[in-house]
């Protein structure tokens, strides 16, 4: 069989939600509600000879925080935006959790090239406030017609949204159920 390349334009759907919280008071509540881990962690702990359910369980005893994510990488732009005359603190946060992306990939494989997913939190001109940035993950993952896993990825919107709410007071976030819908 040759080679082949299909191409499938789609469109995300970016969230930008703006508070009046500090910067460094949306950090921290975000830490505060995730969990931590490497990669390698996960990794290690799949290469343990342990059942699916032995996994899930100590996935979520070890490293899911309240909000049900964890926190696997965290880019600090910030640091070298002000040698380009930028002076605004910006964090990229790679966060998800095995055992939700597990629900997608089961539908799609794909799936798994936006699980985990990510949030832009940047600090706003002259220090009034935070923006917190984000993609939908159904908007990226259901690109054709493929019912159970718009609706996990949907939860995922919702859990998602539930956090950044959490973080930065935003009431509307919260108004979106498990299927994405605002209410």
């Amino acid at each position: 069989m040759s080679p082949t390349v299909d191409s499938k334009p789609f469109a995300g759907e970016r969230v930008v939600v703006h508070t009046d919280r500090e910067f460094d008071d949306v950090l921290k509540t975000l830490r505060q509600l995730m969990g931590r881990a490497t990669l390698a962690e996960i990794n290690a702990l799949a290469e343990e000879p342990i059942s699916e359910g032995e996994f899930s369980s100590r996935v979520q005893e070890r490293y899911v925080g309240t909000s049900g994510f964890m926190l696997f990488a965290e880019i600090d732009h910030g640091r070298w935006l002000p040698k380009f005359g930028i002076n605004q603190r910006m964090v990229r946060w790679i966060l998800g959790n095995p055992l939700y992306a597990i629900t997608m990939i089961r539908h799609d494989i794909t799936a798994g090239l936006f699980a985990p997913v990510e949030l832009l939190v940047t600090e706003d001109s002259h220090q009034r406030g935070t923006t917190v940035t984000y993609v939908r993950p159904s908007s990226l993952m259901v690109i054709e017609t493929n019912v159970p896993l718009l609706h996990t990825s949907r939860a995922l919107d919702a859990k998602l949204a539930a956090l950044v709410t959490d973080a930065t007071d935003v009431a509307e976030l919260s108004t979106l159920d498990a299927r994405g819908v605002r209410q």
